[in-house]
């Protein structure tokens, strides 16, 4: 029961309405017995720096963020970690007791932790990454963080792909290539892992982020795309083909797991998040 010693969460947004995280966290809160409770507020852009600095004051454990703020988040805290420095976008904020303000960008985390789930393994294998956005970031950092043997880059904008590229570099990561647009075949030749981080997949009717002949051969699949109660064509496809995937459902249940750990220093209770996505999945609703 919410009481004054409860501790507070919540996902910053506009909109939020329609936000999945409520339901996810407290489920699992509830499940451990633990004495936390998530809220959705709506922040508007303009509100964001007074909204950040009235959560440290209310004494909020920490908070979720999601569009329009993850990328105007981190200059209003103390600290964020190699991805969110990376992709230049915070999805996870934790306050300390002392006020301090560090930010997370656990999308990448996220996705790697479902490839887990799925069986794919990603240390020492070569992989695709389509698209070069905030996403993309977080997710390569991720799977440096892994030891993949090779993260190959392709992107519609080769500069942005090219800088993409420098930052990961400067972050330390080696092994990794970007090809220009027009040279796909090349950078699916031998790729063991595609990740899907572009939009495409959002709305139906949108091409496959990679043309078919480029799947199957023994490669898996993974979509950061994620539409609610709907699998996205290229999730499909690999489902059709019995390409082992992971769909962005998944992503998004396990951003919120090492969210959740990094508030309560618990293991979620992984098992009723993922239900409660489920029962909510089939009406429009946001990613965070």
């Amino acid at each position: 029961m919410i009481s004054g010693t409860t501790r507070l969460l919540a996902l910053i947004g506009h909109p939020v309405r329609h936000s999945l995280s409520p339901a996810m966290h407290n489920a699992s809160f509830a499940a451990e017995g633990l004495n936390f409770v998530y809220v959705a507020l709506d922040v508007a852009p303009d509100d964001l720096t007074a909204a950040v600095r009235g959560a440290a004051a209310l004494g909020f454990r920490g908070f979720n963020a999601t569009m329009p703020h993850k990328r105007a988040l981190p200059p209003l805290l103390d600290e964020v970690d190699e991805a969110a420095r990376v992709s230049g976008a915070v999805n996870t904020v934790v306050i300390e007791g002392d006020g301090t303000l560090r930010g997370h960008d656990t999308d990448g985390g996220g996705l790697v932790e479902a490839c887990g789930e799925a069986g794919i393994e990603l240390s020492g294998r070569r992989v695709l990454l389509l698209g070069a956005g905030g996403a993309a970031a977080s997710i390569a950092v991720a799977l440096g963080d892994e030891g993949v043997a090779e993260l190959r880059i392709v992107n519609r904008d080769a500069g942005r792909a090219g800088k993409l590229a420098g930052k990961l570099r400067a972050a330390g990561m080696e092994n990794l290539e970007v090809y220009p647009p027009g040279t796909l075949d090349e950078a699916a030749r031998e790729a063991e892992v595609v990740v899907n981080a572009t939009p495409l997949g959002m709305k139906e009717g949108d091409p496959l982020p990679i043309p078919v002949e480029y799947l199957g051969d023994g490669k898996a699949v993974c979509d950061a795309v994620y539409r609610p109660g709907v699998e996205t064509p290229l999730i499909r496809y690999a489902r059709e083909r019995s390409v082992r995937a992971v769909a962005g459902e998944r992503m998004l249940l396990y951003q919120g797991v090492q969210a959740q750990r990094l508030w309560t220093g618990c293991e979620p209770n992984v098992k009723v998040m993922s239900e409660a996505i489920s029962s909510r999945g089939n009406t429009p609703k946001s990613r965070a």
